[in-house]
């Protein structure tokens, strides 16, 4: 194999990387190729500038990880699954097309958990459709609660988030366990503080409006719902007062073109109370979140 310098392996990834289909400008190419050595080597875009500067040798391992990300880039696969890695929020996250990558805007959905919960201490945090588990991770490493339960209906996904939940384990401030089911039937019995949820929302009807490098990678059972996306705010908003203790709060990420759908749902239950819809860092409707209030004999069971 023929030897090649860091310095040179980055400039053949920024090459490759203008030339793929959904090309990355030219002005940005060869950081993007940058990051994307980080990413590969386990080291910062900092710590490569010295020893891409001094002509240090790719090992041939790294040369192959670059041809074989350069080779599904070029197929189409988003970068994230190609290099199988991405961050969010104090995380770096194993990804695959076993799971949605998790999106900047989703951060957005943590810090408002992590507000409305900020008073005190305490209570079980669920996360409901963990997929990689970014949600759950990311609450169980920031936040200050006893347990975090993270759920979802892919047996695949749970997988993939059991192994991100063992690589960040010595970071977590509080246990996280992991659950097979759909919507709330995971947390029979439970009573709990929080319930988050970045559930799917796409109606299937929109999937060709899609960009390929998701409507053609990732996950299906986390991208669509019926009843025009909203089937599984629905169900959750329904289910929810039954699960969260008196004050306890649900968070959901919207689709900015239902937000105002998903707010309406509350209405249904004169038990939810400070139900608003928050804007993302572009302006757009992206976080619901409302709380619930037992009233004096209406309490309810998980099983009612």
């Amino acid at each position: 194999m023929t030897v090649e310098s860091l310095a040179a392996l980055r400039d053949r990834i920024a090459a490759g990387l203008r030339a793929l289909p959904a090309a990355v400008a030219p002005e940005h190419a060869r950081r993007e190729a940058g990051l994307l050595l980080a990413a590969l080597t386990g080291r910062s875009l900092a710590e490569l500038r010295v020893p891409m500067h001094d002509g240090e040798v790719a090992p041939d391992a790294l040369v192959a990880r670059v041809d074989a990300v350069l080779s599904r880039l070029a197929q189409g696969m988003p970068m994230a699954y190609a290099t199988g890695v991405a961050a969010f929020r104090h995380l770096e996250l194993q990804v695959d097309p076993r799971v949605l990558i998790p999106r900047p805007e989703t951060e957005m959905v943590v810090e408002h958990a992590l507000r409305v919960c900020a008073d005190r201490p305490g209570g079980v945090a669920v996360d409901i459709g963990t997929g990689s588990g970014a949600i759950a991770l990311a609450i169980a490493q920031e936040g200050r609660f006893d347990r975090v339960i993270a759920t979802d209906v892919s047996a695949d996904a749970l997988d993939v988030a059991r192994l991100n939940a063992s690589r960040v384990s010595g970071t977590l401030r509080c246990p996280v366990e992991f659950r097979l089911g759909a919507d709330l039937a995971p947390l029979g019995g439970e009573r709990v503080r929080l319930i988050v949820s970045n559930p799917p929302y796409i109606a299937h009807h929109e999937a060709a409006a899609l960009p390929a490098a998701v409507r053609d990678w990732e996950p299906p059972t986390a991208l669509f719902a019926s009843d025009e996306g909203m089937a599984r705010y629905a169900a959750i908003v329904a289910g929810a007062p039954s699960v969260l203790e008196d004050g306890g709060w649900l968070v959901f990420e919207c689709d900015a073109r239902r937000a105002d759908r998903v707010a309406a749902l509350f209405a249904s239950d004169a038990g939810w109370r400070d139900v608003r819809v928050e804007r993302d860092l572009t302006g757009r409707d992206r976080v619901c979140v409302a709380r619930v209030e037992h009233r004096p004999g209406t309490s309810r069971s998980v099983s009612d």
